[in-house]
């Protein structure tokens, strides 16, 4: 059950992706191959991959809104602008996110159910206001209060593209009925012995996956356990129960509860379930939950077998180094279901020598379906 075969791939190529530029790419497939993976894969870093797990789970919403994303997207692009100081790209970026919001305030007011409008007037004048202030604060070039107002600017945009939410985008495979589903959004509160992690969990893009993880999370399975792999720059992993079964054992069953393996391809309208992405000849398939982000939560499995995992998770401790954002060795062949949105520095100083203290649904429980017993 425990991840042994990735070290080694990603330990291999550290040093060609370190240097991988487009003009070597042909130089980069020769030099990759020899461990195993495609030409197609070769393909690393892409250099406009969002890192910020925030963002991704933005993007990540089944909504179909060009003025919101376009809004999103020129105050996401802010940062990468301000932390090299280049005020010019960062003042057109406010002023076009100005300048839609002039012309659309009614139309995104209107993109949300109507019992949800009055609610969204506020975010539209709040996020206008905001958007104001911040053409005020880069004539400024006052750095600090931009990333403080950026924040809070992003923060109602999410609330505001989770209202535009409507119904579920996909039905779940009949196959996987008698799995738990997260259809929708829940917020994990973790307590460790270094401190707590807030994880977001997406049943958007990880229904059955998600909806494995949240109902252990209620059943309190993960209270007390162990962490029992940490390796710096690469993964913290826990969920191995006490005794010799290597996952969760259904009291209703009696039976270890195997999770297929899901996996939500961009441009798809529902994940591909039970095979990675390598397997059915998508080699440079984006997944809309990506290892771009450092924190990361994913399903461990057997190297084997796709469909094998069950309670053991692991947190991915990105770097760039070892794993360029874009195209990777992870994505495709595990599960992402979430992300730590809170809590960073904590993942980063725990250890195989802390354990999980407990860990509680905070936020989307009402989101959690669970199979009927006969």
């Amino acid at each position: 059950m425990k991840l042994n075969w990735w070290k080694r791939l990603l330990k291999n190529a550290i040093t060609k992706w370190r240097c991988a530029i487009a003009t070597l790419l042909i130089a980069i497939i020769t030099i990759i191959n020899p461990v195993g993976l495609h030409p197609a894969q070769a393909i690393l870093a892409q250099g406009d991959a969002i890192t910020d797990p925030e963002a991704i789970l933005r993007y990540a919403l089944p909504i179909d809104n060009d003025i919101i994303r376009q809004i999103q997207g020129d105050i996401e692009k802010i940062s990468r602008n301000l932390r090299a100081k280049r005020w010019a790209p960062v003042e057109k970026e406010v002023r076009n996110a100005a300048f839609l919001l002039k012309l659309h305030q009614d139309d995104l007011v209107q993109s949300v159910p109507e019992e949800l409008q009055p609610k969204a007037k506020e975010l539209v004048t709040a996020i206008t206001e905001d958007v104001a202030k911040l053409q005020e604060l880069v004539e400024k070039q006052d750095k600090e209060q931009v990333y403080l107002t950026r924040a809070r600017i992003l923060d109602n945009i999410t609330e505001l593209e989770e209202d535009m939410v409507t119904g579920y985008p996909f039905t779940v495979p009949e196959e996987y009925a008698n799995l738990p589903q997260l259809l929708g959004r829940a917020t994990v509160e973790v307590e460790t012995t270094q401190g707590n992690l807030t994880i977001v969990v997406d049943g958007y893009s990880a229904p059955v996956t998600g909806g494995n993880f949240v109902d252990l999370v209620e059943r309190k399975f993960y209270d007390g356990l162990p962490f029992i792999r940490a390796e710096d720059y690469y993964v913290l992993q826990t969920g191995d129960p006490e005794g010799e079964e290597v996952g969760f054992i259904d009291p209703d069953t009696n039976k270890y509860r195997a999770i297929p393996l899901e996996v939500l391809v961009k441009g798809e309208s529902e994940p591909l379930y039970g095979f990675t992405t390598e397997d059915v000849g998508m080699y440079l398939a984006q997944p809309v939950l990506p290892f771009n982000a450092y924190g990361a939560v994913a399903l461990a499995r057997p190297s084997t077998d796709p469909n094998g995992g069950s309670s053991q998770f692991f947190f991915f401790k990105f770097d760039t180094e070892v794993t360029p954002p874009g195209y990777n060795l992870m994505d495709g062949r595990f599960a992402v279901f979430g992300y730590v949105t809170e809590g960073a520095d904590v993942l980063e100083k725990l250890t195989a020598e802390d354990k999980i203290i407990s860990a509680h649904v905070i936020e989307g429980k009402e989101n959690l379906v669970k199979p009927q017993q006969s």
